[in-house]
């Protein structure tokens, strides 16, 4: 299993995540999205596995920043659109192998997984 685990480096849940498969001896490949942000075709298929509703990061202050207009009305195409603009928007970390995307970080449900 080729496991990459997307997200950004100084996030805390992006910590627990790695520390958690590190911990657990699976191997992986970390992405920053700072320095490597996925494309319209890569949300697009986490979106189909997850829901775009799910990689939405809501919570965080990037989306509270943004001007009512954009937060309003929120559809799949627009959530894509903000996501490739600020891809702080992206909930993390994004934990990706050939058939599993996973979004967030619970340590069960990458038990489960990754064992």
């Amino acid at each position: 299993m080729s496991l990459t685990l997307h997200g950004i480096r100084n996030c805390d849940t992006v910590k627990k995540a790695r520390s958690f498969l590190e911990t657990h001896g699976v191997e992986h490949r970390f992405r920053d999205f700072k320095s490597e942000a996925p494309g319209e075709a890569e949300l697009r298929r986490w979106c189909a596995a997850a829901g775009w509703e799910t990689l939405l990061n809501r919570a965080g202050t990037t989306f509270r920043k943004l001007p009512e207009a954009e937060r309003a009305d929120m559809t799949e195409a627009k959530a894509i659109a903000l996501m490739l603009a600020h891809p702080s928007l992206i909930k993390r970390p994004v934990a990706e192998t050939g058939e599993t995307v996973l979004v967030g970080f619970k340590p069960d449900t990458y038990a489960s997984a990754f064992g």
